[in-house]
């Protein structure tokens, strides 16, 4: 039975000009991600990445931190139907005013709880995309989307020995839809779940028959943080 490990990736630069890039923070939860696999004593054959940034520097410090003998036979792949779907898009499409960086500092200044208050529009924002009703608003509607995931997925299995340890440096949003694809999920639940995912947070799943078409993908485990809690302090666990 092979092994497909789904890591979300470290935090990233929420509020910054450019958010794709991994937060001092979200460094060391990649990192210590990867004490974790070390002391484990896991091995992967492949490693698998989204083109995004903040997946590549996951992956790195994740990997960094692995006995160098662990991977030397592992193959290195970049496959970007593991992005994530455009946040920027989803919430501008909702809220054209926040298109304008200023504006939104203005709304978050201005809240008494900017957390909640930012979740709530977003939450909003996320049923809009998902709703079906405006796909022709998006680059990416969210049927797409989720085509996208699941046909990433489903190349990865295809290619995959039949006893492969398998690791993918991804995002939230793509791990929620794969869940949704291997649990049946409704999409209201992809929503939900996707807000619980913690920054470094690993997924397994496990598949059979070599992941052909007719094979079979379980859910091992969701949303495992075990190495922030055994290495880190309360404050390493966060969720964007």
């Amino acid at each position: 039975m092979g092994q497909i490990y789904l890591v979300r990736h470290g935090q990233a630069s929420f509020g910054s000009v450019n958010y794709d890039q991994l937060s001092a923070l979200g460094a060391e939860q990649a990192r210590l991600l990867g004490q974790w696999f070390a002391q484990s004593r896991q091995q992967f054959h492949r490693v698998v990445t989204g083109d995004l940034a903040r997946h590549k520097q996951t992956a790195d410090a994740c990997i960094s931190q692995l006995p160098e003998g662990r991977l030397a036979q592992a193959d290195w792949h970049t496959d970007p139907g593991f992005n994530e779907y455009d946040h920027h898009e989803v919430m501008v499409r909702h809220r054209p005013d926040f298109e304008d960086r200023e504006a939104v500092k203005r709304f978050l200044a201005s809240s008494p709880n900017a957390k909640r208050a930012f979740q709530e529009i977003f939450e909003a924002a996320m049923a809009r995309w998902m709703s079906g009703r405006h796909d022709d608003d998006y680059c990416e509607p969210w049927p797409v989307f989720r085509a996208r995931c699941v046909e990433a997925l489903q190349r990865l299995l295809e290619s995959a020995d039949k006893s492969q340890s398998i690791v993918v440096f991804t995002s939230g949003g793509t791990i929620a839809t794969l869940c949704q694809h291997v649990l049946g999920l409704t999409d209201k639940q992809v929503a939900d779940l996707n807000w619980t995912l913690v920054n470094s947070a690993v997924t397994k799943f496990l598949y059979r028959s070599g992941g052909g078409p007719s094979g079979r993908v379980t859910l091992s485990y969701l949303n495992n943080y075990a190495h922030l809690e055994l290495f880190g302090q309360p404050h390493t666990i966060t969720y964007r």
